[in-house]
């Protein structure tokens, strides 16, 4: 394939990342994270609350708007044994997420279930939640994991995980979650529930450093993309490509295409959000191939000349092209693109992000954007004692 290497080794893309230097706590107040900024192959350290200090003029921040749900729910039998039911997404009677969390009476889902050797064919799990609401498991499909859910009232299902789960924080932090972290491990501009991960690069925003924003005139927008547990699901492949990646749905609107067509330096808060930007620009592709598929597969951008395709302004006219002829105020979409070392950036200018995991598919995406230079970011982070992954400090990538 075009600008993809015939494999990728993984043990090139791992750095020694010490037990000491995972957060497990968030710290008191989001802005006073620690931001190294790179910057035209130079490296400087400051504080998140005078990021707006260091972005390029003109910028466009693009921010995930999803909410994490309470995805975990556990059950306890009459013998005592645990059932943890871990919501993956919505398989019944919708598989679009914002539809399914309104459903009401009966969901069924896909999920990871913990103990699953003591939870018997037929068996029926019960939770009371109020003197007035119970929900029931049953286990419908053992082999996939699939929970059928129902509830003995009127309530959307929202409010019912709402009431019976608990929010994932991700497995490395390694600890019981508290009453702090239902708000901190959301963002505070957190708006449509169906998360089962936080896009954790913006954690760092406040009330303070938004109003700043804007007094300075950086503008910001906002995209929907649902993180899936296998945002943590590691690399086990000695070849990286040989990963079998995870899908993830997003919801693009018609006013977000309108505004993104003229701006100039756009700035992905994450890698979700800039998972969501590309995915959105190969939607484009498949447009003017005559293609209406918003499915964008793993390595689907790798199958191109890049000498024949759109610019961003042509490829996001044609989305908003394709959604006025229908009137269509949104869209949704899945994608499993594959960001790796060889791939060319059709949409962002930078990037905000914490620090990933060795090995993961997160290191690839940062290797992809700033190319090798990736390991001296990591390298002066560590000695710079930032803090990483989730609940960790930030970094800004300005190739």
């Amino acid at each position: 394939m075009k600008n993809l290497p015939a494999s990728i080794n993984l043990q090139d893309y791992t750095y020694d990342l010490p037990e000491d230097r995972i957060a497990k706590e968030p710290l008191a107040n989001r802005s006073d994270s620690k931001l190294l900024v790179y910057k035209n192959g130079e490296i400087s350290h400051s504080l998140f609350n005078s990021i707006t200090d260091q972005l390029p003029p003109n910028s466009h921040l693009v921010f995930n708007d999803t909410r994490v749900i309470p995805a975990r729910l556990f059950f306890t039998k009459e013998t005592g044994a645990l059932i943890e039911i871990f919501l993956l997404e919505p398989v019944a009677p919708t598989n679009e997420i914002a539809s399914a969390m309104l459903v009401k009476k009966r969901a069924t889902w896909k999920c990871l279930i913990g103990n699953q050797k003591k939870w018997k064919d037929g068996q029926q799990l019960t939770k009371t939640l109020t003197d007035k609401t119970s929900i029931t498991a049953n286990l419908v499909d053992r082999q996939n994991q699939i929970v059928e859910l129902s509830w003995n009232n009127d309530l959307e299902f929202v409010h019912v995980v709402t009431a019976a789960g608990q929010i994932p924080l991700p497995p490395y932090i390694n600890r019981e979650v508290t009453y702090e972290d239902q708000e901190r491990y959301q963002t505070i501009y957190s708006k449509f529930e169906g998360a089962v991960a936080a896009p954790t690069a913006g954690l760092h925003f406040d009330e303070l450093v938004m109003s700043k924003m804007k007094q300075k005139g950086i503008t910001n927008d906002y995209v929907t993309l649902h993180v899936s547990a296998g945002t943590f699901q590691p690399v086990k492949t000695e070849n990286a490509l040989d990963h079998n990646m995870h899908s993830e749905q997003i919801v693009i609107t018609k006013e977000f295409v309108q505004t993104l067509i003229e701006k100039e330096n756009i700035i992905s808060v994450g890698t979700t959000s800039m998972r969501t930007l590309e995915s959105l620009y190969w939607y484009g592709v498949k447009l003017m191939s005559g293609k209406n598929d918003f499915m964008i597969e793993k390595l689907y951008p790798y199958q191109h000349n890049s000498a024949t395709l759109p610019t961003r302004k042509e490829c996001l006219e044609i989305v908003l092209s394709y959604m006025e002829r229908n009137s269509l105020e949104k869209i949704t979409g899945n994608t499993e693109i594959f960001i790796v070392p060889g791939y060319q950036f059709k949409m962002c200018d930078g990037l905000i992000t914490n620090y990933h995991l060795p090995g993961s598919t997160l290191i690839l995406l940062v290797a992809a954007f700033i190319g090798d230079n990736w390991r001296e970011v990591y390298k002066k982070a560590l000695a710079n004692d930032y803090r990483f992954l989730s609940y960790g400090d930030s970094s800004l990538l300005l190739p």
